[in-house]
């Protein structure tokens, strides 16, 4: 008996309650919320309020401000990782990347609103850029080899160059309305990534010419 009751408390001790895990990831969603709207607002107790929690759960599980950006941070590189297996599994190949991409936009919103206290994080822990860099180029990569290989989208399109390329869109904007913008260019970009009929074949079209076959 007294083994049972020790072995319960041991269980307890070492395994997360479920009320806490759900406040751990309502601290995360609204953490998300609160930075990708940025401003002065964008602070912990703003992000306590928006979960629903008291500041002192929300240190319980975040002791550092720094603790919280970085576990947003991964907690969005993962959930991009896992969008991109759903669509790959339902979703039209050449929408689906352009799916994907928009959520990275989001992503990007809330890296942004977080950006100082982020690189501070990512300071202290050397393997967190590292880290994302490779789940998210593994993502979009093969997104963009399942659209390659359909013949819907060029094939010469390097997976890092795609994420540079979002990238420099989201930061090519300030302020707090930037991403309905960067959103209608990705629709551009995407557009832009479709393969195209030969160029000789397009002026021979627009002249009227026929087409000779090489």
């Amino acid at each position: 008996m007294i083994w049972g009751v020790s072995f319960a408390l041991h269980e307890r001790a070492v395994k997360p309650r479920a009320d806490a895990i759900r406040n751990r990831e309502r601290v995360l969603e609204a953490a998300k919320a609160v930075f990708s709207q940025g401003g002065p607002e964008a602070g912990l107790e703003a992000v306590a309020r928006q979960a629903g929690v008291g500041i002192g759960t929300l240190y319980r599980h975040f002791p550092t401000r720094e603790a919280l950006y970085e576990s947003v941070y991964r907690h969005e590189v993962e959930q991009l990782v896992e969008l991109a297996k759903h669509l790959e599994a339902g979703t039209a190949p050449v929408e689906a990347l352009r799916c994907w991409l928009r959520a990275g936009v989001e992503f990007m919103a809330t890296k942004k609103g977080m950006a100082t206290a982020l690189a501070m994080a990512a300071h202290g822990s050397s393997d967190l850029v590292a880290y994302s860099l490779e789940r998210l180029t593994n993502a979009v990569g093969e997104l963009l080899q399942r659209a390659a290989a359909v013949g819907e989208i060029r094939a010469d399109i390097d997976p890092k160059d795609l994420l540079r390329a979002v990238l420099g869109m989201c930061y090519a904007y300030d302020g707090t309305a930037w991403q309905p913008k960067v959103l209608r260019l990705i629709d551009v970009f995407v557009d832009g990534l479709r393969r195209r009929p030969d160029k000789t074949q397009d002026r021979q079209a627009r002249e009227g010419l026929p087409y000779a076959q090489p």
